[in-house]
Protein backbone atom coordinates (compact mmCIF):
# COMPACT_ATOMS: atom_id res chain seq x y z
CA UNK A 1 0.00 0.00 0.00
CA UNK A 2 1.19 3.51 -0.89
CA UNK A 3 0.18 6.18 1.62
CA UNK A 4 -0.41 9.67 0.24
CA UNK A 5 -0.11 11.93 3.28
CA UNK A 6 -3.26 14.03 3.70
CA UNK A 7 -2.64 17.38 5.37
CA UNK A 8 -5.19 19.43 3.46
CA UNK A 9 -3.20 20.35 0.35
CA UNK A 10 -4.65 20.59 -3.13
CA UNK A 11 -2.92 17.94 -5.23
CA UNK A 12 -3.73 14.90 -3.08
CA UNK A 13 -6.27 13.31 -5.34
CA UNK A 14 -4.49 13.94 -8.64
CA UNK A 15 -1.50 12.13 -7.12
CA UNK A 16 -3.73 9.33 -5.86
CA UNK A 17 -5.35 8.95 -9.29
CA UNK A 18 -2.00 8.88 -11.10
CA UNK A 19 -0.63 6.17 -8.78
CA UNK A 20 -3.83 4.12 -8.93
CA UNK A 21 -3.73 4.26 -12.74
CA UNK A 22 -0.40 2.43 -12.52
CA UNK A 23 -1.99 -0.37 -10.49
CA UNK A 24 -0.91 0.73 -7.02
CA UNK A 25 -3.06 0.30 -3.95
CA UNK A 26 -3.24 3.87 -2.69
CA UNK A 27 -4.61 5.33 0.53
CA UNK A 28 -4.97 9.08 1.09
CA UNK A 29 -4.60 9.29 4.84
CA UNK A 30 -3.78 11.39 7.89
CA UNK A 31 -3.54 8.38 10.19
CA UNK A 32 -0.21 7.43 11.75
CA UNK A 33 -1.05 3.71 11.62
CA UNK A 34 -1.58 3.91 7.85
CA UNK A 35 1.80 5.58 7.40
CA UNK A 36 3.47 2.89 9.47
CA UNK A 37 1.70 0.12 7.53
CA UNK A 38 2.49 1.58 4.10
CA UNK A 39 5.25 0.22 1.90
CA UNK A 40 6.04 3.74 0.66
CA UNK A 41 4.98 7.30 1.41
CA UNK A 42 4.13 10.24 -0.86
CA UNK A 43 4.26 13.82 0.47
CA UNK A 44 2.47 16.16 -1.95
CA UNK A 45 2.19 19.90 -1.53
CA UNK A 46 0.92 23.05 -3.22
CA UNK A 47 0.60 26.62 -1.95
CA UNK A 48 2.76 28.58 0.47
CA UNK A 49 5.54 26.93 2.47
CA UNK A 50 4.29 28.34 5.78
CA UNK A 51 0.71 27.23 5.21
CA UNK A 52 1.83 23.73 4.26
CA UNK A 53 3.99 23.45 7.38
CA UNK A 54 1.18 24.75 9.62
CA UNK A 55 -1.26 22.25 8.14
CA UNK A 56 1.24 19.41 8.45
CA UNK A 57 2.10 20.27 12.05
CA UNK A 58 -1.63 20.28 12.87
CA UNK A 59 -1.97 16.63 11.80
CA UNK A 60 0.52 15.45 14.43
CA UNK A 61 2.26 13.41 11.75
CA UNK A 62 5.59 15.27 11.68
CA UNK A 63 7.30 13.05 14.31
CA UNK A 64 5.83 9.96 12.64
CA UNK A 65 7.27 10.97 9.27
CA UNK A 66 10.68 11.66 10.84
CA UNK A 67 10.61 8.26 12.55
CA UNK A 68 9.70 6.41 9.35
CA UNK A 69 12.27 8.23 7.18
CA UNK A 70 14.95 7.51 9.79
CA UNK A 71 13.97 3.85 9.59
CA UNK A 72 14.48 3.90 5.81
CA UNK A 73 10.90 3.91 4.51
CA UNK A 74 10.85 5.29 0.94
CA UNK A 75 9.38 8.78 0.62
CA UNK A 76 8.54 10.76 -2.51
CA UNK A 77 8.06 14.51 -2.05
CA UNK A 78 6.29 16.51 -4.78
CA UNK A 79 6.43 20.30 -5.37
CA UNK A 80 6.05 22.03 -1.98
CA UNK A 81 6.34 18.50 -0.58
CA UNK A 82 9.98 18.75 -1.71
CA UNK A 83 10.44 22.24 -0.27
CA UNK A 84 9.20 21.45 3.24
CA UNK A 85 11.75 18.63 3.50
CA UNK A 86 14.36 21.40 3.86
CA UNK A 87 15.14 23.62 6.84
CA UNK A 88 13.30 26.78 5.81
CA UNK A 89 12.15 29.03 2.98
CA UNK A 90 12.45 32.67 2.01
CA UNK A 91 8.72 32.48 1.30
CA UNK A 92 7.93 32.08 5.00
CA UNK A 93 10.78 33.56 7.08
CA UNK A 94 11.04 32.08 10.56
CA UNK A 95 8.95 29.02 9.76
CA UNK A 96 11.05 25.88 10.18
CA UNK A 97 10.70 23.13 7.61
CA UNK A 98 10.99 19.44 8.41
CA UNK A 99 14.79 19.61 8.29
CA UNK A 100 15.08 16.13 6.80
CA UNK A 101 17.36 17.67 4.17
CA UNK A 102 19.93 20.40 4.87
CA UNK A 103 19.50 23.65 2.99
CA UNK A 104 17.10 26.49 2.27
CA UNK A 105 14.41 27.26 -0.28
CA UNK A 106 15.09 30.46 -2.24
CA UNK A 107 13.00 32.66 -4.51
CA UNK A 108 13.59 32.18 -8.23
CA UNK A 109 15.66 35.05 -9.65
CA UNK A 110 14.81 35.18 -13.36
CA UNK A 111 15.11 38.76 -14.69
CA UNK A 112 12.83 39.32 -17.66
CA UNK A 113 10.91 36.09 -17.07
CA UNK A 114 7.61 35.62 -15.30
CA UNK A 115 7.62 34.20 -11.79
CA UNK A 116 6.05 31.81 -10.94
CA UNK A 117 7.80 29.49 -13.34
CA UNK A 118 4.77 27.75 -14.78
CA UNK A 119 4.57 25.21 -17.58
CA UNK A 120 6.65 22.57 -19.31
CA UNK A 121 10.44 22.64 -19.07
CA UNK A 122 13.20 20.15 -19.72
CA UNK A 123 15.24 18.35 -17.10
CA UNK A 124 18.99 18.08 -17.03
CA UNK A 125 19.51 14.77 -15.26
CA UNK A 126 22.93 14.72 -13.63
CA UNK A 127 25.17 12.28 -15.47
CA UNK A 128 26.20 10.45 -12.32
CA UNK A 129 22.51 10.19 -11.33
CA UNK A 130 21.12 8.88 -14.63
CA UNK A 131 20.42 5.56 -12.96
CA UNK A 132 18.68 7.15 -9.98
CA UNK A 133 15.54 5.10 -9.56
CA UNK A 134 13.13 7.85 -10.62
CA UNK A 135 14.77 8.53 -13.98
CA UNK A 136 15.33 5.05 -15.37
CA UNK A 137 14.10 4.66 -18.93
CA UNK A 138 13.73 8.36 -19.70
CA UNK A 139 15.08 9.99 -22.83
CA UNK A 140 17.67 12.75 -22.58
CA UNK A 141 16.23 16.08 -21.36
CA UNK A 142 12.63 14.94 -20.80
CA UNK A 143 9.94 17.58 -20.38
CA UNK A 144 7.94 17.85 -17.15
CA UNK A 145 5.41 20.28 -15.67
CA UNK A 146 6.38 22.96 -13.13
CA UNK A 147 4.44 25.51 -11.08
CA UNK A 148 6.68 27.28 -8.54
CA UNK A 149 8.19 30.57 -7.43
CA UNK A 150 10.80 29.06 -5.11
CA UNK A 151 13.39 26.32 -5.43
CA UNK A 152 15.54 24.35 -3.03
CA UNK A 153 19.23 25.16 -2.57
CA UNK A 154 20.67 22.13 -0.74
CA UNK A 155 23.64 22.52 1.55
CA UNK A 156 25.15 19.50 -0.22
CA UNK A 157 24.78 19.95 -4.00
CA UNK A 158 25.52 16.24 -4.46
CA UNK A 159 21.92 15.41 -3.46
CA UNK A 160 20.58 17.22 -6.57
CA UNK A 161 19.59 14.59 -9.13
CA UNK A 162 18.15 16.89 -11.81
CA UNK A 163 18.00 20.59 -12.62
CA UNK A 164 16.06 22.82 -14.99
CA UNK A 165 16.94 26.20 -16.46
CA UNK A 166 14.69 29.24 -16.01
CA UNK A 167 16.77 32.39 -15.83
CA UNK A 168 19.08 30.43 -13.55
CA UNK A 169 19.77 26.79 -12.79
CA UNK A 170 16.99 25.51 -10.53
CA UNK A 171 16.84 22.35 -8.45
CA UNK A 172 14.30 20.03 -10.07
CA UNK A 173 14.83 16.84 -8.06
CA UNK A 174 16.81 15.60 -5.07
CA UNK A 175 17.61 12.27 -3.47
CA UNK A 176 19.20 11.34 -0.15
CA UNK A 177 18.87 8.02 1.64
CA UNK A 178 15.27 6.83 1.39
CA UNK A 179 14.06 10.30 0.31
CA UNK A 180 13.43 11.24 -3.31
CA UNK A 181 11.61 14.42 -4.28
CA UNK A 182 10.67 16.43 -7.37
CA UNK A 183 9.95 20.15 -7.66
CA UNK A 184 7.87 19.40 -10.76
CA UNK A 185 4.55 17.54 -10.79
CA UNK A 186 4.96 13.99 -12.12
CA UNK A 187 1.20 13.49 -11.85
CA UNK A 188 0.76 16.31 -14.42
CA UNK A 189 3.72 15.38 -16.64
CA UNK A 190 2.17 12.90 -19.07
CA UNK A 191 4.11 9.80 -20.09
CA UNK A 192 7.34 11.07 -18.50
CA UNK A 193 5.58 11.57 -15.20
CA UNK A 194 4.01 8.11 -15.42
CA UNK A 195 7.46 6.63 -15.95
CA UNK A 196 8.78 8.49 -12.90
CA UNK A 197 5.91 7.32 -10.70
CA UNK A 198 6.24 3.75 -12.03
CA UNK A 199 9.92 3.85 -11.14
CA UNK A 200 9.07 5.02 -7.62
CA UNK A 201 6.59 2.17 -7.22
CA UNK A 202 9.10 -0.38 -8.52
CA UNK A 203 12.19 0.98 -6.72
Amino acid sequence: MIAVIDYGVGNLFSVEKALAALGAEVRVTNQADDLRAAEKLVLPGVGAFGDCMANFEATGLVPVLRELVAAGKPLLGICVGLQILFEGSEESPGVPGLGLLKGQVRRIEAPGLKVPHMGWNSLQIRAEREQTDLFKGLTEHPYVYFVHSYHAVPEDPAIVTATTDYGQTLTAAVAQGSIQATQFHPEKSGDVGQTILRNFLAG
